[in-house]
């Protein structure tokens, strides 16, 4: 047979990931999917550059094929692809806080999946207003140039946002192995805070950037410390929901508000999932009523829908509530960083004093030209008439300026400049105009070169212009803020089958509920070995169990969410099932229908709290609580009470009392460390505490007090040694 020939080259993956698609990777990253510090995509600063060339910034609107036609001299992409690019940043989408194009026509809505922006011949736009402070002094060397694509043209690598443009409108993009997704604030909020930052680094941000602020409103639910975590390391996420109002007349509920996360026909098709999987049944039909006036959304109710329960459902299980997950990556330089909002504003402080230090460069050298060629003009000013002659009596016009530069002492420049001087120019009066204006360009240069020498007064420049651009275009705020607390949670009540049943509780940490009908099969305990069963409680399927722990925390779980079991499986595993700390371990176990009773927490320097079942009733349906009890000395013991009894205490040096607990007051704080019940002297603790039931006593009085606190008397050898205790 003859050789077979070879179509491909060998190379190991490894070279090929390095030679070919590491590159594709990084263009990815730094040329087209990250946003940089002026807040733009390469994409969006060479869209609005070339608006901006076009003359757009003022003047009337023009076609947007004309736009997309010109911007791919420096975008060699599609006009779709660039013509999408407009589309967000324009008015009519509502995608941005603070849109960039001023539009005429049909662009969508960032609301709507479905409905579709007009064609590019159709749309007129031009720049908003607001870009003058993208572009301002653009022109004067504040950011470095570049050669387009094809070398044929100049554009900017950066734009010189007087404001943290980064942060005002938001930004997403996917690239290879990352991607950013940053969410909007509103504009006084973040100048407010830039300011801050500015006048002093380590302020607390979250008191002038209260929160993000989406253009589609809705309710954010605030909650500090995700807050303080996005804030500081640019991860997290902000919980939004939508905004909604019961029409008691029309018998429906119209939905204007909706999370920036989401669409119209995103929440629509989730709600008719809903209703025929049978899972929401108070809805006779739901519609997209969306008009010129802005988003609706109509659900139609039938009789006697319960609206607090119906919406408390939907907020569940579809995106009317929804996250906004945060992760602000930015490009800095050539390098990709997850940064904080600190940091973020630390950067942009940074970009912006440079923009502000090459803008003063730039005029303090083309003021001192100015004044260098006026200050030759000053010493012809002696001499007019000898200026003349030299001009008139000079044979070659290239011997012009040599001449003057003798005749006067001045350089080329100034001598050129004089030469170029009109005929008609040469006189007093013109040069007196002229150099009226060496003292106003002498003090000029030196107030910016002081400037330039002072950080301090360039961020005075800064905070003010800050404060000019929060005052011509902030706006109040579209999002409203709320508190967890404020936010009331409507528990979604479902048909639960109510039944006797019985809760078993190990010392490992598992728990069985067994339903009355399975224990009558006397099926024996399965337990792991060394485990042994220390709480056994008959209750029913509608109760509450309650669960606490080393940690002062309390784990609350309704006891119709866990599965029956039978006594011959090991049941559920607590820590768990409720999602336990490191090193948390269970201390007292209890379930209650009603709330009603007492908890009495005994402590091991003889106080002990009583604690109402009712201070861990939450209207909030929360699942974990903390400070459930005082957690400054060691827990002892933790008994349920249903009503006060007696109960016995002991101390590791076997001194014991006898009490009621009605001598003990409630504490409605959960966290009390209580009152005084046993005296324990140096060198002793509490050890002990149990039922009066729990012992047999020959003499029970012998150990009982009236009042409390009380020392309690050692233990009677006969006491002692029958093992009653």
């Amino acid at each position: 047979m003859g050789s077979v020939k070879k179509y491909f080259t060998e190379q190991p993956i490894t070279e090929t990931l390095e030679q070919n698609y590491m590159p594709y990777a990084m263009s990815v990253i730094i040329s087209r999917a990250i946003p940089e510090i002026d807040g733009f995509k390469p994409a969006h600063r060479k869209l609005l550059f070339t608006m901006y060339k076009m003359g757009l910034l003022s003047g009337t609107r023009t076609k947007s094929a004309n736009v997309v036609g010109q911007t791919m001299r420096v975008n060699p992409h599609g006009d779709m692809a660039i013509y999408e690019t407009m589309v967000r940043l324009t008015q009519g989408n509502d995608a941005l806080l603070h849109p960039l194009v001023d539009s005429k026509g049909n662009f969508g809505k960032v609301y709507s999946r479905d409905m579709a922006f007009a064609a590019s011949r159709y749309t007129e736009v031009k720049l908003a207003d607001i870009c003058n402070e993208m572009f301002a002094d653009l022109d004067k060397n504040t950011v470095e140039f570049i050669d387009n694509y094809d070398g044929t043209m100049k554009e900017p690598t950066l734009l010189p946002t007087k404001f943290p443009n980064i942060l005002v409108n938001p930004n997403q993009g996917i690239a290879v192995g990352m991607a950013s997704n940053i969410c909007s604030f509103n504009l006084k909020e973040v100048c407010a805070a830039a300011i801050a930052y500015l006048k002093n680094p380590k302020c607390d941000l979250t008191k002038t950037l209260i929160a993000p602020d989406f253009t589609t409103g809705g309710e954010l639910i605030y909650n500090e410390e995700m807050t303080r975590q996005v804030y500081d390391t640019g991860r997290g996420s902000f919980k939004v929901r939508a905004v909604w109002k019961h029409d008691a007349k029309n018998h429906c509920i119209d939905i204007t508000q909706i999370p920036y996360t989401t669409t119209n026909e995103a929440i629509i098709d989730k709600i008719v999932d809903l209703i025929k999987q049978g899972r929401v049944k108070e809805i006779s039909d739901v519609r997209d009523e969306t008009d010129l006036k802005g988003l609706k959304i109509t659900i139609d109710l039938k009789r006697g829908a319960n609206v607090p329960q119906l919406m408390a459902k939907l907020f569940k299980y579809t995106p009317l509530q929804d996250n906004f997950s945060c992760n602000f990556n930015v490009l800095i330089g050539v390098t990709p960083k997850v940064m904080g909002v600190g940091e973020i504003l630390s950067e942009w402080s940074a970009f912006r004093i440079n923009c502000l230090k090459r803008q003063l460069e730039f005029d303090i050298k083309k003021k001192s030209a100015r004044l260098h060629l006026l200050q030759g003009l000053e010493k012809i000013l002696l001499d007019i008439d000898k200026a003349v002659t030299i001009i008139r009596n000079t044979e070659l016009e290239v011997d012009v300026v040599p001449n003057l530069m003798k005749g006067f002492g001045i350089d080329d420049k100034q001598a050129e400049f004089i030469a170029e001087i009109k005929l008609r120019n040469i006189n007093k009066e013109y040069i007196l105009k002229r150099i009226n204006d060496i003292e106003s360009l002498i003090d000029e240069i030196s107030s910016m070169r002081a400037t330039l020498a002072d950080e301090g007064k360039i961020k005075d420049v800064i905070i003010t212009q800050l404060k000019e651009i929060s005052k011509k275009y902030g706006r109040e705020r579209l999002t409203k803020v709320v508190t967890e607390d404020s936010v009331e949670e409507v528990e979604i009540v479902e048909q639960i089958e109510d039944y006797a049943l019985t809760l078993f509780a190990t010392r490992d940490g598992y728990l069985k509920k067994i339903s009355m009908i399975s224990l009558r099969g006397g099926n024996e305990h399965k337990l792991k070995e060394g485990d042994e069963i220390i709480w056994t409680k008959e209750i029913t399927n509608k109760s509450e169990i309650l669960v606490f722990t080393n940690k002062c925390n309390v784990y609350k779980v309704k006891t119709h969410t866990i599965s029956d079991c039978k006594a011959s499986t090991l049941g559920e595993y607590l820590p768990a099932l409720l999602g336990f700390e490191t090193d948390e371990a269970i201390v007292g176990i209890e379930a209650t229908v009603d709330f009603n009773g007492h908890f009495l927490f005994a402590f091991e320097n003889g106080k002990m709290a009583k604690i109402p079942l009712k201070s861990y009733e939450t209207k909030l349906n929360r699942k974990k609580l903390g400070s459930a009890y005082f957690g400054g000395k060691s827990l002892v013991n933790m008994i349920y009470l249903e009503d006060d009894s007696d109960l016995v205490a002991m101390t590791k040096n076997k001194k014991v009392l006898v009490f009621n607990t009605s001598e003990i007051n409630e504490k409605a704080t959960r966290s009390s460390q209580g009152v005084s019940v046993m005296t324990v002297k140096k060198g002793d603790v509490l050890d002990r505490v149990c039922a009066i039931t729990a012992v047999d006593f020959a003499d029970m009085n012998y150990y009982r007090t009236k009042h409390i606190p009380a020392v309690g008397c050692f233990i009677k050898t006969s006491d002692e040694q029958m093992g009653m205790f």
